[in-house]
Order: structure tokens, then C-alpha cells, then sequence
């Protein structure tokens, strides 16, 4: 779409609630692509545990916003299904919860959905903050961070190597191949979370940092620190991609959204999701068609 700036722009996609219908989703996704969205995006449940303790962390109250019996796509099979009425937008993962997943068979998932789609995957990827739903899928909630290290560093040996193989503290097997590659040879990863942890994995192991629903002074001193983050690893920040997830609630005036979106893009954010608030069809499309307006009317 081009924007303010340099700025990219991408939509999240309908993919919980009752708007997560094959007709709502494709709909969407060509509705966006018209429009002159750069990307589109899913987020990562897997499964919802009818009792949760752990905190969710992008609220104020701390507790998770959908019921148990939500409908949640899985987010690689939606974007595959996207991928077949679009032909431009980039596809990501807003973020893929690592531990979900044995790190063979996402590399091998997002390595296929990358050559069908050639080169339009982005790999939004974290660790996750539901201990619940990560233990019952087989991980070690409280490793979590050093599984997916190690993860991410298979998934790279994957796509990179036509004899994979790897010896680690949680994953090991001997020369095997992986193919498809990707169809530029590897995929993009961009770390979420915001935490110093995460924000030394961006530095180390990242292609770009991607922050959820942050405010321009939260994004500004997470940038002080992955600043500081880079310079221990020896990595220069300026090759890091910078993107932020944000809401577009129909109650926000638009001037507001545009000088929230406007100070993000002062900070140097490269690229911004937005998530409209309303679930159904009709309203998703017309918010992401006014912000479309908006900033275009800004350029």
C-alpha cells in the first residue's frame, strides 16, 4: 500500500470468533489485497484450555479474551488457503508459538506454503506465554526459551542444508533432507515478545523484531534495548526489520490511529499489522478501507 513514509502495512486476519468462516477469510483477504495491503497475518492457538491460569499478557486484567469453545484456525492452514486467492501480500505468522510444533515439521510446513506462495512467508515467531496449552502439546513451558533457540536454529539447518542434520539439547537426528526449500533459500523470522530475553533473540537469531500492541514509549525503550542487545552480539540494528501489531478499534477516531501509527513510524517501525476490533465482514472491510483513505489522504 506504501504509506507514511517507507512504512509497509498488513491486516491480521479473521481467524477466531464466528468471522473465521472460509467465506469471511478469503473474503478479507482479497478485500485487503485490493486495497494495497502489503500482508496478511494469523495468529497461534492450537488448542484452549477450559481452565487457565497463566496471565495473558496484553490486557490490563490479565485474563485471556476468548472463551474455550472459540473457533481458532490453525494458522498455517489458513495462510495456505489465502495463498490461493492472492497472488502479492506477504503471509505471516503474528506469532507462531514455537513450542506448538516439532521444529521438522514447521520447517517442512512453512518451506511448502513458501514455494507455493514463492518468497511471500514471513515466519512472526515466539515462545509463547500459555503454559497450559505449550505442556499439553509437549514442550517444556519452563525451557521454553532455549527449545525454541534451538528450534529456530533447526528450522535454518532445514532450509539451508540439503543433508540436515543436528545435535542438540532437545532435538537430534541424523543427515535427512527437508525439501521443498523456501523459494529464496530461507524464510524471514521475525521474534516477538518484549522481554530482554526476546529482545537478545532478535539480535542473535532474528531477521526483524515484531512487537504486539505496543505504545510508541514501550516501543521506544524496547528499541534502546535491542539496541544494546546488538551491540553485545555484534549484529548491526539497522539490518533488522521492525514491525508492530496494532488495533484498529472503530471507536479510536482515525486521526488518532494515524498519529499513534505516525509516531511508531518516527521510532523507525518498518512495518505495521492492524487488527480491526469487529468480527464481522462488512465492518472489518470498512475499517480496513477508512484506514486505507486515511493514509493514503497523508502521503
Amino acid at each position: 500500500m506504501g504509506g507514511l513514509l517507507e512504512m509497509r502495512f498488513g491486516c491480521h486476519l479473521p481467524v477466531y470468533g464466528q468471522a473465521a468462516t472460509r467465506e469471511t477469510v478469503l473474503s478479507f483477504a482479497r478485500r485487503a489485497e485490493t486495497l494495497g495491503y502489503d500482508s496478511l497475518w494469523a495468529s497461534d492457538h492450537v488448542v484452549l484450555p477450559w481452565r487457565i491460569a497463566s496471565r495473558y499478557p496484553y490486557n490490563a486484567t490479565g485474563d485471556f479474551p476468548l472463551p474455550p469453545a472459540t473457533d481458532f484456525l490453525e494458522p498455517l492452514t489458513a495462510l495456505a488457503l489465502v495463498a490461493g486467492v492472492t497472488e502479492r501480500v506477504a503471509l505471516g505468522t503474528s506469532v507462531l508459538v514455537l513450542p506448538h510444533r516439532h521444529p521438522l515439521l514447521t520447517a517442512k510446513t512453512l518451506a511448502t506454503l513458501d514455494h507455493l506462495a514463492p518468497g511471500r512467508v514471513i515466519l512472526g515467531a515466539g515462545v509463547g506465554w500459555m503454559r497450559e496449552e505449550i505442556e499439553a502439546l509437549g514442550a517444556p513451558f519452563d525451557r521454553r526459551g532455549a527449545w525454541s533457540d534451538e528450534a529456530i536454529r533447526v528450522m535454518r539447518t532445514c532450509w539451508r542444508d540439503e543433508r540436515a542434520a543436528h545435535r542438540g539439547e532437545f532435538f537430534r537426528f541424523d543427515a535427512l533432507a527437508c525439501r521443498p526449500a523456501p523459494a529464496r533459500g530461507t524464510i524471514p523470522i521475525w521474534i516477538g515478545g518484549h522481554t530482554p530475553r526476546a529482545l537478545r533473540r532478535v539480535a542473535e537469531l532474528g531477521d526483524g523484531w515484531h512487537a504486539a500492541f505496543p505504545t510508541p514509549a514501550a516501543l521506544q525503550d524496547g528499541l534502546a534495548h535491542l539496541r544494546a542487545a546488538c551491540a553485545k552480539a555484534g549484529r548491526d540494528p539497522s539490518t533488522l526489520t521492525i514491525s508492530a501489531r496494532v488495533g484498529l478499534s472503530a471507536k479510536k477516531p482515525s486521526v488518532d490511529v494515524l498519529s499513534e501509527v505516525k509516531a511508531l513510524d518516527d521510532l523507525g517501525v518498518d512495518h505495521v499489522i492492524v487488527e480491526p476490533a469487529a468480527r464481522d465482514l462488512a465492518s472489518m472491510s470498512s475499517a480496513i478501507e477508512r484506514f486505507a483513505a486515511d493514509v493514503r489522504a497523508k502521503l
